[in-house]
């Protein structure tokens, strides 16, 4: 029987971590659940949250733009100072807001296979020297437990100029799958590659699943590209629609052919589920 606490799957020998995507070990979880985010921490789990900035130049940990998708609070995030967004409470359950002020003292008794990926929902034109200045002054003595992502490459290079021992990710999905769409995919290959051996200096490449499934069908394996130039694959984001249930035919089809491309991660919203799901097929 597997755990319920079981991060990390098997296949051919090739091992890949379930990473919870925004705080969430279930869809039945919280939000950006703190209480999941110390439970990850302890166990040592890859896990994903959102960040915006504030106006003050920190960051809170929400996905929308605006506060009153997800919070009880009004009007754009990046024009609130850190004292302005104390009142507002997550929709869910009423709960405290998470700053990176806290995020930085939670990380200081991590385990040390622990991930928090901070996924930068914003551009550098948008956080700038203030906001990189801020993660600076509260994440100099993060080592391995943290990696920094985005879409906007230039905001990766200035996080790799002023935090180059943090850990570094890219999402080129948006991108590329336009130039699949336009170009073909001779056009993605090297778009690709132009990002991974480019000046954000990559551990990471997050690349939507069903992006990676397509360009497999027709001939790239974007996977393997990624990796032999020494970066790590996160697929994002499959999550099942009857964790109890496990895998429908449909889902089994493309989740196992999504493990042999062998990601070194996997994004999902039901990550015990996944792994029940996976060790029940497996076992047959």
């Amino acid at each position: 029987m597997v755990s319920d606490l079981k991060i990390e799957i098997e296949n051919d020998g090739h091992p890949v971590r379930l990473k919870w995507h925004r705080l969430r070990r279930r869809l039945s979880d919280p939000l950006f659940s703190t209480d999941v985010m110390r439970m990850g921490l302890a166990l040592g789990a890859s896990m994903e949250l959102d960040l915006r900035v504030r106006a003050d130049g920190g960051f809170v940990v929400l996905h929308d733009d605006e506060l009153q998708g997800e919070t009880t609070g009004h009007g754009r995030i990046s024009q609130k100072s850190l004292d302005e967004l104390r009142d507002a409470r997550m929709r869910e359950g009423g709960r405290d807001l998470t700053f990176s002020e806290d995020l930085a003292a939670m990380l200081q008794s991590a385990h040390p296979d622990a991930l928090l990926q901070f996924d930068m929902k914003d551009d550098y034109e948008a956080v700038g020297a203030k906001g990189i200045a801020h993660l600076a002054a509260h994440f100099h003595t993060m080592t391995a437990s943290v990696i920094v992502s985005g879409h906007c490459l230039n905001l990766i290079v200035a996080v790799k100029e002023k935090l180059p021992h943090l850990l570094r990710g890219i999402d080129p999905t948006d991108k590329l799958a336009l130039i699949y769409r336009q170009d073909g995919l001779q056009a993605v290959e090297k778009n690709l590659l132009a990002d991974v051996s480019g000046p954000t200096e990559p551990d990471t490449v997050y690349l939507q699943w069903s992006l990676l499934l397509q360009a497999a069908r027709d001939g790239l394996d974007m996977v393997s590209l990624c990796r032999s130039e020494g970066k790590r694959v996160d697929a994002w984001t499959f999550t099942l629609k009857d964790p109890v249930g496990g895998f429908s035919d449909v889902e089994w089809r493309d989740f196992s052919a999504l493990m042999a491309l062998k990601p070194d991660q996997i994004t999902t919203d039901e990550a015990p589920a996944t792994a029940r799901a996976w060790s029940k097929r497996i076992a047959g």
